[in-house]
């Protein structure tokens, strides 16, 4: 994994140091789908898209399944689950806050612990998973157990049915509006 050191003016602004970091498990485990939440735009200069690492990691203790009538999942608590996903570095307080509202009042922005994978397994099943480091890190644990379906959400049937439309040349998410953004990053200075 490695790490990409801002310089310049970007360097002392605390909106731009990407010092959080946090693990999806969803549509945000896709970088286009990422980048356009988080700078309104999928397509982003080599700059940006090198501060920010996806790397795989497991995360005991939840499952992951389908959000009634949407193309995204939510976790929940499950003693006994894990979920497969992308532990993300590199993210600013610009970055969270986007996040924050892209994800809306249906999540719950948690710390959890998450382990690094060394070796990727089967993506169903999670046979052949090779855990390496535990990292605390950022989770949006879905509120509302009685809006999520038992089946569990399904990221090659995204990839394959549903990603074209989150990743269209053009698009941007309504919630994305880059004037908010801009007055939430300016807040938090």
């Amino acid at each position: 994994m490695t790490e990409t050191a801002l310089s310049g003016s970007e360097a002392g602004d605390p909106v731009h140091i990407g010092e959080h970091t946090a693990f999806f498990y969803g549509t945000l485990m896709v970088p286009d789908i990422f980048h356009t939440v988080c700078y309104r735009h999928k397509d982003q200069p080599p700059t940006i898209r090198a501060r920010h690492t996806f790397t795989p990691a497991v995360l005991h203790g939840y499952t992951r399944h389908r959000v009634h009538g949407a193309d995204y999942p939510g976790i929940l608590a499950s003693p006994s689950g894990s979920v497969l996903g992308r532990y993300v570095t590199g993210l600013s307080a610009a970055n969270l806050a986007a996040l924050d509202f892209f994800e809306g009042s249906q999540y719950e922005r948690r710390t959890v612990t998450v382990k690094l994978l060394t070796h990727v397994g089967d993506p169903a099943t999670g046979a052949g998973n090779v855990e390496g480091e535990a990292r605390r890190t950022a989770v949006y644990v879905f509120r509302d157990a009685e809006e999520l379906e038992e089946k569990e959400w399904d990221f090659a049937e995204f990839q394959r049915d549903k990603m074209h439309m989150w990743t269209r040349a053009g698009y941007a998410f309504a919630e994305c509006d880059p004037e908010d953004l801009a007055h939430i990053a300016e807040d938090q200075k």
